[in-house]
Parts: structure tokens; C-alpha cells; sequence
């Protein structure tokens, strides 16, 4: 093979792969633009957003208590950080439709069809998850710390280190919450089967109490309502695995081609 040809055979190998970076830059410069749009709508409220997210732990505090900022520039940032990661939460189903609409192309046609409710399915667990911290944790939680502050002790907990733990509360369950989706992937790629999945479920309910008493306080009430939803939502992924089974190439292929 002259040098001329080798040299247009490796430009041809190297177009497919300038555009796919091309493409995946478009579409992260799409949801930085969406993301700034979201902030901006929202960084004029951010007081009141970060009033309202406080409001699990403030209800809960003794008469005459508040939360304070120990930083000069802290009751200015905190509430425009928090603002910033409300508006990724909030643009999480265009960011999972840009990394589904990357990699369909690269899919056959059922799998594009299955992989489709699990992009809507993961953002509405998510969400799911965060408003199940918000409403159920979050007040058995702060109620049990505040109740079990020492005698002498003023509880005024610093509002930069309350977004923190709220936010890794919210994407802890956020994730905890994603347990059908992953269960449905494991089975789909073949890395599991649901025969074997139901074979280890002692394991995974102990499991998910351990989760459960990692990520609450440690009372049994506040355990068993972490772990039981998990449960749950590990039986619903069980159930709809059967429609993600992994098929061979082969008989990928023929479905495709029969499609066609």
C-alpha cells in the first residue's frame, strides 16, 4: 500500500471520530446553556429557596435559636451555590436526553426503545428520592439531633454546613432511589441474570438496612424508611428485568435486519 493511501484510509478512521467529539461538544455547551438559563431565572429567589430548604431544620429548633453564617461572605454565597446545584438538579432530564440522543445512534432499534423509558424513569426516581429526603428524613433527622443536644447547649448550626449535608442527603437518596434502574442495566448488559438477582435477596435486604442505618439517624423508624423503599424498588426492578435481558449480537442483527 503506497504512503497515499495509507494516509487517506487514516483520515477516513479520523472524520467519524472528530465529529463524534464535535457532537459531544455541542451538546455540553447545550446543557451549560440550559443550566445558565435555569440560574438565572432562579438567582433572583435564591434567598427564599434557601429559606424554604432550611425550614426541615429551623421548625425544629428551640424557641429563640437560628442558624448563622460564621463567614463574612458566607450568607451571600451559600444561597447562589445552592441556587447553582438546584439548577442542575432541575436540568437533569435535558442532560440525561443529550447523553441519550449521543448514544442512540450507536444503538439497534429495540434498544433504543428500551433505553428510552429509562432516561425518563432515572430522572423521576431522582426527583423521587430527593423529595422522600425532604419530606420524611429530613424532619425525623433534625428532630432527633436537636432533641439530643447536650444540657447548656445552643444549637445554631452554621448555614453553609447545613447546605452540605443537605445536598449529599439529597444526592445519597437521589442515587439510593436509582436501584431499579441499575437493576434493569445489570441485567441488560448481561453482567446478571433476574434468577440470580432473587437468589442473593437476603442479602440485599440486609443490605439495604445497612445502607439505611449508614444514611439516618439510628433509630430503627428512620432506618426501616429508607430501607423499605429500597426494597421496593428493588422488587420493581426485578419485575421489569425480564424486559431488559441481554441478546447476543446475533440475534441482534437478525431483529434488526427483519426491522428493515
Amino acid at each position: 500500500m503506497s504512503s497515499s493511501e495509507t494516509s487517506d484510509t487514516q483520515t477516513k478512521h479520523s472524520l467519524p471520530l472528530i465529529s463524534h467529539l464535535l457532537e459531544l461538544r455541542d451538546r455540553l455547551l447545550r446543557v451549560i446553556a440550559i443550566v445558565m438559563v435555569l440560574f438565572l431565572s432562579l438567582v433572583y429567589f435564591a434567598n427564599d429557596i434557601y429559606h424554604y430548604l432550611a425550614i426541615p431544620l429551623t421548625s425544629q429548633l428551640p424557641e429563640g435559636s437560628s442558624m448563622i453564617a460564621t463567614g463574612v461572605a458566607t450568607p451571600f454565597f451559600t444561597p447562589i451555590k445552592l441556587t447553582i446545584v438546584l439548577s442542575i438538579f432541575i436540568a437533569i432530564p435535558a442532560i440525561l436526553y443529550q447523553v441519550w440522543a449521543f448514544i442512540a445512534p450507536g444503538l439497534y432499534k429495540h434498544e433504543r426503545k428500551l433505553i428510552a423509558p429509562l432516561v425518563v424513569s432515572s430522572a423521576l426516581l431522582f426527583y423521587l428520592g430527593m423529595a422522600f429526603s425532604y419530606y420524611v428524613v429530613f424532619p425525623l433527622a433534625f428532630s432527633f439531633f436537636t432533641s439530643t443536644a447536650p444540657e447548656g447547649v445552643t444549637i445554631a448550626t452554621d448555614i453553609s454546613s447545613y447546605l452540605d449535608f443537605v445536598l449529599k442527603l439529597f444526592f445519597a437518596f437521589g442515587l439510593a432511589f436509582e436501584i431499579p434502574i441499575a437493576t434493569l442495566v445489570l441485567c441488560w448488559t448481561g453482567a446478571t441474570t433476574p434468577e440470580k438477582l432473587k437468589e442473593k435477596r437476603p442479602y440485599i435486604v440486609v443490605g439495604a438496612f445497612v445502607f439505611g442505618m449508614l444514611l439516618t439517624p439510628p433509630d430503627v423508624i428512620s432506618q426501616t424508611l429508607l430501607a423499605v423503599p429500597m426494597l421496593i424498588l428493588f422488587e420493581l426492578g426485578l419485575l421489569f428485568s425480564r424486559f431488559y435481558v441481554r441478546k447476543d449480537n446475533d440475534q441482534d442483527e437478525n431483529e434488526e435486519k427483519l426491522q428493515d
